[in-house]
């Protein structure tokens, strides 16, 4: 078994907290997991023990959103993701994870500052795009597998197509979970799932089925204007979060 303090314990039920509510809609929640596990043990063994939780918590997501996701955005991310999944595990021993973690945070600020900033609210939806798609899905698959972050490069393709809530929802969740599947290869061949992470993420995965359900009741009771805000706002606090964290590092 995995040793951990108590407040070890304590991080890694909040993370699978977080897990369980983004398969249930709230999508950038769970770019939390990492970093919150990181206060207590390494990136890389942090990333090993959730992608078991993060794999058993898409089960969860998917049955709840069978049937709500855009098959367009899916054709046009999910080639390039497994592109970057494959470039990560090639440099998984090259690039540290600490200029990963700059990237994605740079992304991710400048993406929320330039909604933020921008007049007359959002503007008109965009269509799917098989370039932007390609190119953000292998940011997002690359980031994804470094350090399960994948969600900022993701969103500055997704968000400007203006989704309906649950159909963007749905769509995360079918794109990350599918991302997570194919991650396990890479990770196990690593030697990222060890028996101690394991035997951990079978004791966390129950909270983050359960908090599915939270993530998916909150989705759907909140206002598509708030929903869009909300994503921005956190993405813009998480990015924060990352740059500090690379820098400080």
């Amino acid at each position: 078994m995995l040793h951990l303090t108590t407040e070890g314990w304590v991080l890694a039920v909040l993370a699978s907290m977080a897990v369980g509510m983004a398969k249930g809609g709230l999508a950038m929640v769970a770019i939390l997991a990492v970093p919150l596990l990181s206060l207590v043990m390494s990136p890389v063994q942090a990333a090993g023990l959730m992608l078991p939780v993060y794999v058993a918590s898409d089960l969860g997501g998917l049955l709840a959103f069978r049937r709500s996701f855009d098959a367009r955005v899916l054709a046009t991310s999910l080639p390039g993701a497994m592109v970057g999944i494959g470039l990560g595990w090639a440099t998984a021993h090259v690039v540290p994870d600490r200029g990963v973690t700059l990237i994605v945070g740079v992304i991710g600020l400048a993406f929320a500052l330039n909604a933020l900033m921008r007049r007359g609210g959002a503007g008109a939806p965009r269509p799917p795009s098989l370039l932007r798609g390609g190119f953000w899905g292998a940011l997002a698959g690359y980031t994804s597998f470094v350090s399960h972050s994948g969600a900022p490069p993701y969103q500055v393709y997704v968000q400007p197509l203006r989704l309906p809530s649950l159909i963007y929802a749905g769509t995360t969740t079918w794109f990350f979970a599918v991302t997570n599947w194919v991650k396990l290869l890479p990770y196990w061949a690593l030697g990222q799932l060890s028996p101690a992470n394991l035997k951990a993420a079978a004791l966390l995965t129950p909270v983050a089925l359960a908090s599915v359900w939270i993530g998916l009741r909150l989705v759907r009771i909140i206002p598509q204007a708030l929903f869009y805000s909300l994503i921005t706002w956190g993405l813009l606090a998480v990015s924060l979060r990352l740059v500090w964290q690379a820098l400080a590092g």
